[in-house]
């Protein structure tokens, strides 16, 4: 199997939002994971409200069983929106929730970068923040 056979796995499991859909999810209550590395978030900015949680520890920050889960990972009916940068491994880690469990978790078609230019709140943008750079 190639990476692009797995996204495309990965993808084929999940009903996949627009950032306006993510939106929504957030205001109703569900949970935005942004699991982009540091430095995009600093060159970048964040989603208000949106939980911050590395790729390397989101099974464990967001498995309710477990005792390192984040505050916010109440329980497996938790709508979760996985987003990373362009919309990628996003699908594969939201694919890895779903197996623990979250059976509601998907992903940001775009990622982060889909949010920003849909014109939806971002705040701590930080230099290099301009549209393209260093994508």
């Amino acid at each position: 199997m190639t990476v692009d056979e797995l996204l495309a796995e990965a993808r084929a499991a999940l009903n996949r939002l627009d950032p306006h859909e993510a939106a929504a999810v957030r205001d109703s209550g569900g949970l935005l994971v942004d699991i982009r590395y540091a430095a995009l978030r600093d060159r970048d900015g964040v989603i208000p409200g949106a939980l911050i949680v590395e790729r390397n520890e989101l099974e464990w920050r967001l498995d309710p069983t477990c005792d390192h889960r984040a505050a916010e990972a109440v329980g497996h009916d938790l709508r979760v929106v996985v987003i990373c940068n362009e919309g990628y491994a996003s699908s594969l880690a939201a694919v890895s929730l779903r197996r623990l469990g979250l059976r509601h978790a998907t992903d940001l078609t775009g990622g982060f970068q889909a949010w920003r230019e849909a014109g939806l709140p971002v705040e701590g943008v930080g230099v290099g923040a301009e549209a393209g750079e260093g994508r």
